[in-house]
């Protein structure tokens, strides 16, 4: 049996952890043995139900449907997933090689001979969601940071770099790093998915069992092999409670209640304040969309939106500024069939119709926050000098 390959046993099941590294030649032909070798009755692969309608169609970028995404707050996952999907597709292309090319053939064999495929890891949208709201303001900011400079590195990876990932001690190295950086996010996109796959594959029907892994996954799916897993816990997101999500209410109730009391005793004071909260956020979320190279439409539209939108935690200018960009800007085939190429460079971003309507979204948005920091400043001290 090849060295990339593990075998563990689990009760009456005999369990093959084919450990690969998504864009390695060398992984198809791991696959290939191990199964040829074991003759199993099921198999296995890393991927959830979106990635696998991906990687049957790859051209299935094409139905984006950007307004859709809009309407349902997914323009930061979206973005993340191009970004990431970009990344891996330059490391494939350098190797002369396809993403997920191991998952492909281990689909291939499992339609050609009748055995039973199990879909066993837990939907990247839910565990991008739980990162998510885990995460403070700051931990965001970095980890965002580290993703775009990563995508930005152009630096060569080799079959020998490959080759080395999959070393345990490696392995071991690399985890440790992440965790001592993002905590949170090692514990969610690996402690907790380690969790959910091996309970996906001890628990998948058959007595002989090929898994088709990444191999960061293998240690921690051999550690929880014997633990029992809630899947339904680990397929849940928490909904942020406490100080931070009341803020999002009281701050613009105590804005617009000094704006009233401030009309009130002093009404041209009131009006200022009325002008300060208009001027900022429609002045910022404007320049937001402008940076982002939007539509003039979207432009206007973010700044008549942003001064009530920022009024309703429920809204958000960028969200229509969005729709606005997509509408008049709708689109082409080409622009999808480029994103893999275009969200490698800062300057692909903004060339491709698609990002860089994710782009007017979020920036509309974020300047339009600052707008709601500069003008409740602004708010504030007027009402205290109105006292």
């Amino acid at each position: 049996m090849l060295e990339n390959i593990v075998r563990l046993d689990y009760q009456d099941k005999q369990i093959w952890l084919v450990k690969t590294a998504h864009v390695s030649k060398n992984s198809i032909a791991d696959v290939d043995e191990c199964v040829k070798e074991v003759e199993p009755d099921t198999i296995c692969i890393e991927l959830d139900e979106q990635r696998y309608q991906k990687i049957q169609d790859p051209e299935n970028w094409r139905n984006t449907d950007l307004a859709k995404v809009i309407k349902e707050k997914q323009v930061g996952f979206l973005l993340v997933n191009l970004i990431l999907a970009s990344f891996q597709k330059r490391m494939a292309k350098s190797m002369d090689t396809s993403s997920g090319g191991e998952m492909l053939e281990g689909i291939r064999i499992a339609k050609e001979n009748g055995l039973n495929l199990v879909l066993a890891d837990r939907s990247v949208k839910t565990t991008f969601g739980r990162i998510w709201a885990k995460l403070s303001g700051k931990e965001k900011i970095k980890l965002l940071s580290g993703i775009i400079e990563s995508v930005f590195d152009d630096e060569e990876i080799t079959e020998e770099d490959l080759a080395k990932l999959k070393e345990a001690d490696a392995l071991e190295a690399a985890l440790m790093d992440i965790g001592k950086q993002f905590p949170t996010v090692k514990k969610v996109l690996v402690d907790e998915r380690d969790q959910y796959l091996a309970q996906k594959i001890k628990t998948a029907p058959g007595k002989k069992i090929v898994a088709i892994i990444g191999a960061a996954h293998a240690g921690g799916i051999q550690r929880n092999l014997d633990t029992d897993v809630n899947i339904e816990e680990l397929d849940h997101i928490e909904k942020k409670k406490g100080l931070s999500s009341l803020l999002k209410y009281l701050i613009p109730i105590a804005l617009i209640a000094m704006i009233l009391y401030t009309i009130f005793h002093n009404r041209e004071t009131g009006l200022a304040q009325i002008r300060s909260w208009t001027l900022w956020h429609g002045g910022l979320s404007a320049l937001g969309v402008l940076c982002a190279l939007g539509h003039p439409l979207s432009i206007l539209t973010a700044f008549v939106t942003a001064p009530i939108t920022s009024l309703n935690p429920l809204l958000a200018s960028g969200w229509f500024a969005g729709l606005v960009e997509a509408a008049v800007r709708k689109p082409k085939v080409k622009d999808f069939e480029d994103l893999a190429e275009d969200t490698g460079s800062l300057k692909g971003f903004w060339k491709n119709r698609v990002t860089r309507t994710l782009l007017v979204v979020i920036f509309a948005n974020l300047f339009s926050t600052v707008g709601t920091v500069v003008s409740g400043i602004d708010i504030v001290r007027k009402f205290i000098e109105s006292l």
